[in-house]
């Protein structure tokens, strides 16, 4: 089937563990064969065997990333969470591999949506409905989002779960860490398994419809009163832990901000980091997945449009003052004073080899930079994503093997997603003047 008829079709998602073991055991299969065939030719050339290029073949590329589409889910989501501001601790081209499944989602064929659509709200559903859209809005690595009127005048975004998600994370997760160990490229000596870990609990959070809209629902009581931003609002009686029902808010996506004026990009993006700030430090609740798609925005008022908050993780009170300890030893530049605070809070734990210190400063203290700087800090023109990924990459190649404690993970993934967002729009943001506002 080509490409482009099986996106406008949509392709099954396997349900079952042994149909998506199968897959994973046939990916391996291909890739290995592949490996052989491409050997093969290389030393018909009379070249040297490199086991790295062999094995990151473009042809093996695009198999890994097609395959891990098409299983959704919890591979793909690894894949996401691995990726995501995290490629400059991995090869590459598993990084290339890895970024791909950010953009690629196919949604279910339209018998496989009635089947879950009727098994969640049984066979006679539609006679709740003047309208429901088969074809999607919207589709991810866990599920995909349809419109629908309500016959009591509601209009919906319900987002629907691809079957057999749940019952195959801890599988799937197992299956990824798996292939990524086949490449031979997992950075030596560091200790994923927490990592793992960590993914497999925040998937099975995430794939729990009736927690993540009373997450949203805790998110829409908070910000009521703020109408620089508007949160959907839970609709229960249509919610199962399989479908998500909540209101259609409009909105453009967040990367049309390019076409915007400096100013709305300015004042998108500041209310972006100021909402960071109040999650750690006086929420006590984050939404962890920075992923681009969970922002819109309004052009005619600047509001900004919040989806998605499967991700949403609590704070405790002692991680939220260790990271307040952190910001005000960020504040004063003093690396001895921030690789304390970050000591403290699990970031940075043993002894630091010579090779490991000045990269991993240097990461430190670029990352820092907004924070310290006074006025409006251009992120386009700093280039600071860039810089890390060159410490990072520094730190790879020395061989550097601490994990930092795995919860702090997702949570840097949501500060380092905003860093992204905010450089590729070019926008200027007084992050200094931010954290005055909040007790710094």
């Amino acid at each position: 089937m080509a490409r482009k008829e099986r996106d406008e079709s949509g392709m099954a998602v396997p349900s079952k563990r042994l149909g998506r073991l199968a897959r994973f055991t046939g990916l391996g299969t291909s890739i290995a064969g592949n490996v052989l065939v491409e050997g093969a030719k290389t030393l018909a050339r009379g070249e040297a065997l490199d086991g790295e290029k062999l094995l990151f073949t473009p042809r093996n590329a695009e198999k890994v990333t097609e395959q891990l589409a098409q299983l959704r889910g919890a591979a793909m989501k690894v894949g996401q969470l691995m990726s995501m501001g995290g490629d400059d601790m991995l090869p590459p081209e598993l990084a290339e591999i890895l970024a791909r499944l950010r953009e690629q989602a196919v949604h279910m064929p339209p018998p496989q949506l009635r089947r879950v659509l009727n098994e969640a709200w049984g066979n006679g559903w539609m006679s709740k409905f003047a309208k429901f859209d088969p074809r999607p809005i919207a589709a991810a690595s866990i599920g995909q989002v349809h419109r629908g009127n309500t016959k009591d005048g509601r209009e919906l975004a319900i987002k629907v779960q691809y079957p057999g998600v749940r019952d195959s994370i801890d599988s799937d997760v197992d299956n990824v860490l798996t292939l990524i160990k086949l490449s031979g490229q997992m950075p030596k000596g560091v200790d994923y398994k927490p990592v793992f870990a960590e993914a497999k609990s925040q998937l099975h959070e995430e794939a729990d419809y009736l927690r993540e809209g009373a997450m949203m629902q805790r998110f829409h009581e908070i910000l009521t009163d703020d109408d620089r931003f508007v949160v959907p609002e839970w609709h229960e009686d249509l919610t199962t832990t399989d479908v998500l029902a909540m209101s259609f808010e409009r909105g453009a996506p967040i990367d049309e901000l390019e076409k915007a004026d400096q100013e709305m990009r300015n004042t998108v993006i500041t209310r972006l980091f100021e909402l960071v700030i109040r999650e750690l430090f006086e929420f006590h609740l984050i939404q962890t997945d920075p992923n681009f798609a969970n922002y819109r925005f309004r052009q005619d008022t600047g509001q900004v449009v919040l989806l998605d908050f499967g991700a949403t993780r609590e704070i405790t009170e002692e991680t939220s003052q260790g990271y307040r300890r952190l910001v005000e030893a960020d504040l004063t530049g003093d690396w001895k004073q921030i690789e304390a605070a970050s000591r403290a809070l699990g970031i940075i734990s043993g002894d630091l080899q010579p090779q490991h210190e000045e990269p991993l400063k240097g990461m430190f203290l670029a990352a820092i930079e907004p924070m310290r700087f006074e006025g409006d800090y251009d992120f386009k023109a700093s280039n600071i994503t860039s810089r890390m990924q060159a410490f990072g990459i520094q730190l790879r190649e020395a061989k550097f093997d601490h994990t930092p404690r795995a919860d702090l993970m997702f949570l840097h993934r949501k500060i380092g997603g905003t860093y992204l967002l905010a450089q590729r729009l070019g926008a200027k943001v007084n992050v200094r003047s931010l954290l005055a506002q909040h007790g710094f």
